[in-house]
């Protein structure tokens, strides 16, 4: 009888040790927490926005993939995570302007702004960037002012190409990228 009662206690054991393995191996997920649409910065350019152009669609945090396509797959990933932060859209559903909207740690992200900013060019869009939260006469003035031109697509040489990494933009004409390393 005892034997049977050290046998029983030993296969309780194992289940128990077997399952508190097979619990640990499980990764959990984290809780789920809300957070903000936007930062305080893009608040404040967003209302500017739609109190200034009330007959225009404001679109915020719009995917490149929505923006624009391409032929082949490998150049697609170049900007598959890339997000406009602004989209201006007219009465017609056109798009008249994509905003960029600078953060504090832009000046660690040059680089990639100025990619961002010609990927867009290259497409045709026209891209108007803030280094901070746009005054209703900045926004004024580059949509609804006299001095204010229809854009055209950007000249090769309006283009920076003093960054190596990302001086692949000499033959605007082709409408093509090549990423180098």
């Amino acid at each position: 009888m005892s034997m049977y009662l050290l046998i029983g206690l030993l296969l309780l054991f194992s289940c128990m040790i077997f399952k508190s393995f097979n619990n640990q191996s499980k990764q959990q997920d984290s809780v789920l927490k809300r957070r903000a649409v936007f930062s305080l910065n893009q608040q404040l350019t967003f209302a500017r926005l739609k109190e200034i152009l009330p007959s225009y669609t404001i679109l915020a945090h719009v995917s490149y993939d929505a923006l624009m396509t391409t032929k082949y797959s490998r150049t697609r990933n170049k900007y598959r995570n890339l997000l406009a932060d602004f989209v201006v859209l007219d009465a017609s559903h056109q798009i008249v302007a994509i905003i960029g909207l600078d953060d504090p740690n832009a000046l660690k992200r040059f680089q990639q702004t100025q990619y961002k900013d010609a990927l867009l060019a290259m497409a045709g869009y026209r891209v108007i960037r803030y280094d901070e939260v746009p005054s209703y006469q900045q926004i004024r003035r580059d949509f609804l002012g006299e001095l204010r031109k229809e854009w055209q697509e950007p000249d090769t040489q309006e283009l920076d190409t003093s960054l190596k990494k990302y001086n692949f933009y000499h033959n605007h004409e082709k409408r093509k990228l090549k990423l180098w390393g």
